[in-house]
Order: structure tokens, then C-alpha cells, then sequence
């Protein structure tokens, strides 16, 4: 009597299933990149530019602390935000705020006077100049490059941490010039993030 063998099928994954997932988490990564493009062209120079200059003068300033437990003791640990409330006026006259608060760098004394910018009814911000905000742009465009070029690898090859065969399949799917552009994407995208980060702190 003849018996039947379970086919190979039951115990292998099907070949075109792991490259269409590793696809897919590379149009995810994609789109979590051009999402980090058009933040940081909001938050960086688009918001600036949109934002009205002016002066707010301060009559106090307070500090918010938020407790949090310390994961390695029993002992909790806070952070604190400097807030500063006093009268916003416009460079221009246009707007005048008799409660504007914005987050502050330092603790000032009343009647100091603040370079502000007003990019809503209520949303106020330090006014740190065109570097600040372009580079705070650039963080996340740099950033972004992270994201995309390991979209554009998974999107190539269908790679998908399939283990060392999958690594091995996506391997011989990258072209050396696939392989020349990302690696290039990713240093760039790493010196670029930590050169905008410095001069965005230091501005």
C-alpha cells in the first residue's frame, strides 16, 4: 500500500509571502520619513516665517515640576519647565496679549523684556532666530533620511527579519548601487542629526 508524504509546502514558508511583508514595512518606513519631512518644514521654518514678531513683557515666572519614578530606586525624580507670563506686544501693533505665557530658558525678573514670536491665539515661543528654527528643520529632515533609506532597502530586497536565509536573499537582491546609496542616506542622515542638534541647543 502506497502512503501519502505531507508535502514539502507544509513546513516552508510560502516564498513570495516574507518579500511582500518585508515591501510592505518598506512603504511604512517610507511614509514615517516623509512624515518627518513635512514636520520639520512646519515646525522649522514654516512656523517661523508665518509667526508674528514682537516683544512680551514679563510680570512673573514660575516653574512646573513633573515627578516621575526612578526605574533603578524607590526615589522619584523630576523635571522642571521655566513658564513666563506677561504682556505680548507685536513688532508691527497688530496683536496685543495681556496673558501670554511662553516656556523660558531662565527665571525672569518682572519688566524684563523677551524676544518673542506669536504663532497662534495662544502659543507663544522665544524668538531664537532663523539658524534656531532652520536648523530644528534640518534635525528632522536629516532624521527623516534614516527611515527612508531603510524603506527604500526593504522596498529593493522584500527583506523582512526573516532570519540568517532572509538575510542572505536580501543580500543578493541589493544592487551595489542600492547598496552605495543607503549606506551614503544613513551617514548622512546621522552627521546631519547631530550637527542640527548641536547648533538648535547652542542657538
Amino acid at each position: 500500500m502506497t502512503q501519502a508524504h505531507p508535502t514539502s509546502a507544509a513546513n516552508t514558508t510560502d516564498p513570495q509571502g516574507q518579500p511582500a511583508l518585508g515591501r510592505l514595512i518598506g512603504a511604512g518606513l517610507i511614509l514615517v520619513g516623509l512624515a518627518a519631512l513635512a514636520l520639520g518644514t512646519f515646525l522649522g521654518p514654516y512656523r517661523y516665517a508665518t509667526s508674528t514678531p514682537g516683544k512680551l513683557t514679563v510680570g512673573t515666572c514660575t516653574v512646573d515640576y513633573k515627578y516621575r519614578s526612578s526605574s533603578s530606586s524607590s526615589s522619584r525624580k523630576h523635571t522642571k519647565t521655566r513658564w513666563c507670563y506677561g504682556t505680548f506686544t507685536a513688532a508691527d501693533g497688530t496683536a496685543k496679549d495681556l496673558n501670554a505665557e511662553l516656556k523660558s530658558d531662565a527665571l525672569y525678573t518682572r519688566g524684563h523684556v523677551l524676544q518673542a514670536r506669536k504663532s497662534s491665539d495662544t502659543s507663544y515661543q522665544l524668538d531664537q532666530g532663523w539658524a534656531h528654527a532652520i536648523a530644528l528643520g534640518c534635525a528632522w529632515w536629516f532624521g527623516a533620511l534614516l527611515p527612508l533609506g531603510a524603506g527604500l532597502f526593504f522596498v529593493a530586497t522584500g527583506f523582512a527579519f526573516g532570519g540568517p536565509a532572509d538575510v542572505r536573499r536580501a543580500g543578493e537582491a541589493a544592487s551595489r548601487g542600492l547598496q552605495r546609496t543607503i549606506y551614503v542616506m544613513g551617514v548622512t542622515g546621522v552627521i546631519g542629526l547631530v550637527i542640527s542638534l548641536l547648533v538648535v541647543f547652542f542657538t
